[in-house]
């Protein structure tokens, strides 16, 4: 499985999207608890890795749906941070193609569109079996930026990650 490339990186004094949407990423219990893993960020687009766990299973031994849910939700927000700033979800929606059996699962999501009000985004979720991918789940997002300076969202961003609190406000 390949790393995603979405750009050069920062250049120096810059703001690295990658590692503000890793930043995040870290200050969020559940993604802590899931594994979340920030495999690339920026342009309007994010990829996570989730290593499977027997813990992350659901009574037939695949990936349960609502960490399906939680890796597409996740994706499409991270993709949004990338060009609006904060957001919040208000619609969440996806559909499981094929049981979710891997060793690990890979979301990847890009913005469709951004507005000011509203950031439309869609997310593929695959899963890692012997280092081949298969699509799994397919969903899409609505989410409302929140920030305060939603026309400099990286800044915004890099303003609620500085010290030892990496939490957007």
């Amino acid at each position: 499985m390949a790393r995603t490339d979405f750009g050069p990186t920062a250049a120096p004094g810059e703001i690295d999207a990658r590692d503000v949407v890793a930043a995040i990423n870290a200050s969020a219990a559940f993604n802590r608890w899931c594994g979340f893993e920030v495999l690339a960020a920026g342009g309007g687009r994010a990829e996570l890795k989730l290593a499977w766990r027997d813990e992350l299973g659901q009574y037939a031994g695949f990936l349960h749906a609502a960490l399906i849910g939680g890796l597409i939700d996740t994706a499409c927000g991270f993709a949004a941070v990338t060009v609006s700033g904060r957001v919040l979800a208000s619609h969440v929606s996806f559909n499981c193609l094929a049981p979710a059996i891997g060793e690990a699962f890979v979301a990847r999501a890009r913005v469709v569109k951004a507005g000011r009000r509203q950031v439309f985004a869609t997310a593929e979720l695959f899963a890692v079996r012997g280092g081949d991918e298969r699509l799994v789940a397919t969903g899409e997002t609505v989410l409302v930026p929140v920030g305060d300076d939603v026309a400099s969202p990286m800044k915004t961003i890099a303003a609620a990650t500085e010290g030892d609190d990496a939490r957007p406000r």
